[in-house]
């Protein structure tokens, strides 16, 4: 991604996750503004074909026909939406991809029936539902318990003719990354581990870290890390992890999914106590004209296949090596024997 791949992928989601607000990332859970929707009801027409307005309702729910996969901007969302376009162009559908900045813009139009199927994240996409229904300070409704949190984003999802289909192992959740060297340094595996090592943390990552639940706060709480104080990089940027790296700060918020650690020198310390909430992919549906079996069925076998792994290797081909999303979503599903010979 053109600045960083994370901090554009948490732009995108927003929920109980940090977000720093572009020129900083995805903003908290902000209330769909009026301008979000005048620029859709503009005509969004990413990637050529009709505009969202023209596609409106033009789909009966059981046959084939024209399937409209909604991305976000950042590079993960890309190319799953063209991993879900090739898979359903291969079961019979004339699918297309439109790219809409953020969720404020994609969810209405998913609603809508005006886009058809968008790859989303449970938790994030429960507490955006969850904002969107009972306001910005509602209690949660997601946690760490993948099940109970789909339970819960089916519930608010429904009523909006909305259809979740079962979400996978891939998970894209906040995470924590130091140098290895300090890793090694104090034999840390764990972020219990950093709490024992009773290390002072300076921590690089988007100001909302200070008071957000499952950052600063919850890292004492939970872990009983000495957090000295946040330096505002963002979310898994260049600069936050190039600050880590210079050891300017010890550690830095990025995402399970980043692709550029190793760039960096640095390593992910597992959440052996679970702060983060299940953020696992799955596919979410326009119930009444996406929300037939087969394309069920199709979605289905990838998120069998789709590990975090796999989302880690597929940032990396575009984010490091400049390939192309579409051409990255057809050589992985040749690569899991799912694409039509």
């Amino acid at each position: 991604m053109k600045q960083d791949s994370n901090s554009q992928r948490l732009d995108q989601r927003p929920g109980q996750r940090v977000r720093p607000g572009r020129g900083a990332s995805r903003a908290a859970r902000a209330a769909l503004a009026a301008g979000a929707v005048l620029a859709l009801a503009g005509g969004l027409v990413a990637c050529g074909g009709k505009s969202l307005e023209e596609k409106g309702g033009a789909k009966s729910a059981g046959g084939k026909g024209d399937i409209v996969i909604g991305s976000a901007g950042f590079t993960e969302s890309k190319v799953l939406a063209e991993i879900y376009s090739k898979i359903l162009s291969d079961a019979g559908y004339h699918a297309t991809v439109k790219t809409l900045a953020n969720r404020e813009l994609y969810e209405p139009a998913l609603e809508k029936g005006q886009i058809d199927v968008v790859p989303e994240y449970a938790s994030t996409l429960a507490e955006f539902l969850n904002a969107k229904k009972n306001g910005p300070d509602a209690k949660p409704v997601a946690s760490s318990d993948i099940g109970k949190t789909v339970t819960a984003l089916k519930a608010l999802a429904e009523p909006r003719g909305l259809k979740v289909l079962p979400a996978g192992e891939a998970t894209d959740q906040n995470a924590f990354a130091v140098t290895k060297e300090f890793a090694d340094r104090y034999h840390l595996k764990t972020l219990s581990d950093l709490g024992r090592s009773q290390q002072k943390i300076k921590l690089a990552a988007g100001e909302e870290c200070e008071t957000r639940p499952f950052c600063k706060p919850g890292l004492e709480k939970v872990y009983g890390i000495a957090v000295t104080g946040i330096d505002p990089k963002g979310v898994g940027t260049t600069q936050a992890k190039q600050a880590v790296k210079d050891g300017t700060d010890q550690m830095v918020l990025t995402t399970t999914t980043d692709a550029t650690l190793d760039n960096f020198g640095l390593v992910l310390l597992k959440d052996d106590k679970k702060l983060q909430n299940a953020d696992n992919v799955l596919p979410v549906v326009n119930a009444k004209s996406a929300g037939d079996k087969e394309i069920e069925a199709a979605l289905g076998k990838l998120t069998e296949k789709l590990t975090t792994a796999d989302l880690i290797e597929l940032n990396r081909k575009v984010d490091a090596e400049r390939q192309k999303p579409a051409d990255v979503a057809s050589a992985y599903l040749e690569s899991k024997g799912l694409a039509k010979k």
